[in-house]
């Protein structure tokens, strides 16, 4: 086997390198190279440069040489850095019952909401999660999405949980894409709990915690701060629980009422998601923090509401990262590109700020330090799309989809 693999000519590559992690960004901001090549080396990028002067200096015996016989865009490897792809069972009927209008609380009321992908969720043993796991991940990475958070959050007891979150670890072992797992036990207070809001929070911060600790399953803990689920005062306890405890912060805030990007700034979260609902005074606080804003437009596609006020935190001098929210109740699309770009419409975001969105500054969304950028010492992870311009990515919403992805160096999917 050759030490090396080159791969060019690439029309235009996109190395997202120079980009702030904070910030509105022009076209004009992306390096882009043109005719280039890189080389890799194991898992990494080991080199990028002009491919004609890198294939004549390459030493044949050491390098395979990957030549592109078309024209081809490079962009880093997608990254979605927030969803929820374990679970079981469906919620169409919420759906439909949405768009003809019934309330939450009605649809609730009828059997649905959380609660009900909780129930199907319980019934379904370890292997069934992994292996709905496994499917939605494969799904994700054909479509270019090489890294994927993956929460907990429809177990809500000890055992549940963890089930959750084992299931997830062992996807993780049977799929070429990364998934970056994360404990959402602070979903809601479920129904068969004999306490209230905070008693099941301390609860699962001393029963839970530990075991995830021992079992190395995870390092990130999420809570959805919402009058629906969990108060600001309840919430505090259990994130200095588990800070104490050497875990990462990330927060659902600010969904549907605000408080909860007050409590990502003052716990300095690694990241606040949703903000549909926040205003100038929570923008203003996220932009003078180091805490990344995440957007979710798919949630705002499938409930109908307003979109993550994207243009105003950027504007304003916030990081903004973009995410799909796949779940089965609110955010059933599950399609981080297409979602991107229709975020990109409305808030009227340029192509540079989508990119970022959903590469490098996604990767600081999930604290990730060797992906969302191509130079030496990254990760290999990219996709190339069969087309002579980065426009032609955004401008079809989804329809273009990576004529090839690359995975830590190796070719996962291709469609040439």
């Amino acid at each position: 086997m050759k030490k090396y693999k080159l791969i060019g000519p690439i029309t235009q590559l996109l190395t997202m390198e120079g980009i702030s992690v904070k910030g509105a960004l022009k076209d004009e901001d992306l390096s882009i190279l043109e005719q280039a090549g890189m080389q890799i080396e194991g898992d990494q990028i080991h080199s990028i440069g002009t491919f004609s002067e890198m294939k004549e200096k390459a030493d044949h015996s050491e390098v395979e040489i990957i030549e592109l016989h078309a024209d081809h865009v490079c962009v880093p490897g997608f990254i979605d850095a927030h969803t929820h792809i374990c679970f079981s069972g469906s919620r169409a009927r919420d759906y439909a019952m949405r768009n003809a209008g019934k309330s939450y609380l009605e649809i609730a009321e009828a059997g649905g909401g959380i609660w009900d992908t909780v129930t199907q969720t319980r019934k379904a043993d370890q292997q069934e999660l992994t292996y709905g796991i496994i499917k939605r991940a494969n799904a994700l990475l054909k479509k270019g999405i090489t890294t994927i958070e993956v929460k907990s959050g429809y177990g809500l007891s000890v055992q549940e949980e963890l089930k959750m979150l084992r299931a997830i670890k062992d996807a993780n072992n049977s799929t070429q894409a990364d998934l970056i797992t994360t404990c959402l036990a602070g979903h809601m207070l479920p129904k068969d709990f004999d306490g209230d809001h905070k008693a099941y929070l301390e609860f699962m911060g001393n029963s839970l915690f530990p075991i995830i600790k021992e079992e190395k399953l995870t390092n990130r803990i999420d809570a959805f701060i919402e009058k629906s689920a969990f108060l600001p005062s309840d919430i505090y306890p259990y994130f200095k629980k588990a800070k104490a405890m050497g875990f990462d912060i990330t927060v659902h805030a600010d969904q549907f009422s605000v408080g909860g990007s007050e409590v990502a700034v003052k716990m300095n979260a690694i990241s606040a998601d949703h903000l549909e609902a926040s205003t100038e005074d929570e923008i203003e606080m996220l932009a003078n923090s180091d805490v990344i804003s995440v957007a979710l437009p798919g949630a705002s596609i499938g409930l109908g509401c307003d979109f993550t006020p994207a243009r105003k935190i950027l504007d304003a001098g916030g990081a903004l990262a973009i995410a799909s929210d796949w779940n089965p109740g609110s955010a059933p699309m599950g399609d981080l590109l297409t979602q991107a770009c229709i975020l990109g419409t409305f808030e009227k975001l340029s192509n540079a700020e989508v990119l970022a969105g959903i590469t490098f500054r996604a990767a600081k969304a999930l604290n990730l330090h060797d992906r969302g950028q191509l130079s030496s010492g990254m990760l290999a992870d990219f996709n190339l799309f069969q087309t002579n311009h980065y426009n032609e990515i955004f401008y079809q919403q989804g329809k273009l989809v990576p004529s090839q992805v690359w995975k830590r160096g190796d070719i996962m999917y291709s469609k040439e």
